[in-house]
């Protein structure tokens, strides 16, 4: 498979590193390419540049939205929240068009002062604003849930936990359910929780799971919901 990863930061690194190990072709997409090789700083999340970390993993290529998108057969949202319709509206809507598009992000807020806060909230989510923005897409939101780590190594968190997917289209999120058991997901662990509005209450889980940080000191853990599988 094809995939365009959108977002430099460190979950789009840790995502592009994972599927590129699992022997996908994978392209990170970024505004301005030039511009981002050409940082020498860390980033504000103390990461470090871009280019000594696509040094490491020559096989990841570095390309614009739209050029990611255009040559992908699916597509990872790893913008922050904010950013998530400007990368994507630059990649082209006609590249998205059939297209699986993984939301894994959360449409964090932090122009405040302490805990960033969720905007949008409770009666929207930003999965449901990209498949509005995008109804061709295919878009299933998963990951959110969790640091990026335990997205792609799941036996950082010991005992069960759970990953949900939302999205409106069955093939799609059966897809991205193959993805994630590849990934190191066991599939009794992989939560289908409906169609793309359910997004809300994936992304309505960031606040309590800032608090876990703050409480527990670090971020290597998940949610488990016990005793409530789906049935068949």
């Amino acid at each position: 498979m094809r995939y365009a990863v959108l977002g430099t930061g460190i979950v789009g690194r840790t995502i592009a590193a994972k599927l590129a190990a699992l022997g996908h072709e994978v392209a990170i997409g970024t505004r301005d390419p030039e511009a981002t090789l050409a940082r020498t700083g860390r980033d504000a999340m103390g990461n470090p540049p871009f280019a000594q970390w696509q040094a490491e993993h020559p096989q990841v290529r570095l390309a614009t939205f739209a050029d990611a998108v255009s040559s992908s057969d699916a597509v990872v949202n790893a913008t922050s929240g904010a950013a998530a319709l400007d990368a994507l509206g630059l990649a082209g809507a006609d590249n998205l068009d059939g297209k699986v598009v993984l939301d894994i992000a959360n449409p964090l807020d932090f122009s405040g002062e302490g805990l960033p806060v969720l905007d949008p909230v409770n009666t929207d989510s930003l999965g449901e604003r990209i498949q509005a923005a995008f109804p061709g897409a295919r878009v299933v939101k998963t990951l959110n849930t969790m640091n990026s780590a335990v997205m792609v190594d799941p036996a950082r968190v010991a005992g069960e936990h759970d990953v949900f997917v939302s999205g409106n289209d069955a093939d799609a999120k059966k897809a991205v359910t193959e993805l994630l058991v590849s990934i190191g997901w066991p599939e009794r662990n992989i939560i289908d929780l409906g169609d793309i509005t359910t997004a809300r209450g994936t992304e309505m889980l960031l606040p309590i799971w800032l608090r876990l940080m703050n409480a527990v000191g670090h971020t290597d853990f998940n949610f488990h919901i016990q005793g409530a599988r789906p049935t068949a």
